[in-house]
């Protein structure tokens, strides 16, 4: 990966965001959920998230998450993706999430 500055970094809006619905996904091409996540003052966002092995839907409710924010929206199937949900890549291609070791205000920035 080539070196990344510090304006690279400050360009990305991260904020921590309350899963507050989770819905199947099964017109993405890859196993998928449907996410939407309240980040506060910034309202609620959709996300499409590959994280099916790990997670059930009842599991994922009131959770908090990190996301980047500023991301432009991404159409994948009939649902817009409006924010990309951060996790760690794990040998086996499952995606565990990240999120704060306690509970924040949603919206706070990550920096």
């Amino acid at each position: 990966m080539p070196q990344a500055t510090w304006d690279d970094f400050a360009r990305l809006d991260i904020r921590v965001g309350t899963i507050l619905k989770v819905q199947p996904f099964p017109e993405a091409r890859k196993p998928a959920y449907q996410l939407w996540i309240d980040f506060g003052p910034i309202g609620i966002k959709s996300s499409s998230a590959q994280i099916t092995r790990l997670y059930h839907p009842e599991t994922l409710i009131g959770r908090q998450v990190i996301a980047v924010v500023n991301f432009p929206p991404k159409q994948i199937a009939h649902f817009k993706s409006e924010c990309l949900v951060l996790g760690v890549m794990a040998e086996n291609q499952e995606v565990i999430l990240l999120q704060p070791d306690r509970p924040v205000a949603n919206g706070l920035r990550i920096g």
